[in-house]
């Protein structure tokens, strides 16, 4: 009888477990080059791409929870900054300084929110061609060091954030594990990569620089500046 031969995971049983069906589907496979291993990976019936896909919702959702909390956020500074003004009009000097105190504050949150959000937009849109290229190792460890140094930069402004944040990193991770598995490569998830740096630079850059061009600055009395005047 002639043997069978496997082609993809088309011909492997549904009611086979995913490591079962992988071990099984790449069997005959082991000569096929690395990017083709990891793309069939993805297109799979069963595998990467459901994983990779319900990451990138995750995601998307956490990005308009951030998106909510700027709109919070800016309705918290709007009410401050007349606050202020009205204090250094009064020559309070008292208040004024109270208020843009606090107000500094929540500029900082609002930063570290804009910042938080660019970078997660960032990753997304990479995951999300992952889907279609299979490009693992360049897209998804520099993603979860983001998403770490995003989970921790958070903290403070909003702590809710992190257990959702911490659940997407570890179903990334946990994709990396099974490639590394079925292909016999090992990924190094350097937290601080130098993509992942990159990724959090530029999204440092454009949060500073939208920051700059929104925010109006509290005059004092003399027409400057509070936050720049000696």
């Amino acid at each position: 009888m002639p043997q069978r031969v496997f082609s993809g995971f088309s011909d492997i049983n549904e009611d086979i477990t995913m490591s079962s069906k992988f071990e099984k589907g790449w069997k005959t496979q082991e000569t096929e080059p690395f990017g083709k291993m990891v793309r069939e990976t993805v297109r799979g019936p069963q595998p990467m791409r459901p994983q990779i896909q319900k990451a990138t919702q995750q995601l998307t959702g956490e990005i308009n929870r951030l998106d909510q909390a700027m709109g919070r956020l800016k309705q918290r500074e709007n009410s401050i900054f007349k606050k202020t003004v009205t204090a250094v009009q009064a020559h309070d000097q008292e208040s004024s300084k109270a208020y843009s105190n606090e107000l500094a504050e929540v500029r900082k949150m609002e930063k570290i929110v804009t910042q938080s959000k660019i970078a997660l937009e960032q990753i997304t849109t990479r995951l999300q061609t992952v889907t279609d290229i299979g490009d693992f190792a360049s897209t998804i460890a520099p993603a979860i060091g983001v998403i770490k140094n995003v989970r921790a930069t958070l903290g403070e402004a909003m702590p809710d954030a992190q257990g959702a944040l911490g659940e997407i990193g570890a179903q990334l991770n946990s994709i990396m594990v099974d490639v590394g598995q079925i292909t016999g490569t090992t990924f190094y998830q350097a937290e601080n990569s130098d993509e992942a740096n990159k990724i959090l630079a530029e999204a440092s850059a454009i949060a500073e620089k939208r920051m700059a061009e929104s925010l109006p600055e509290v005059p004092n009395s003399a027409g400057q500046s509070i936050f720049t005047s000696e």
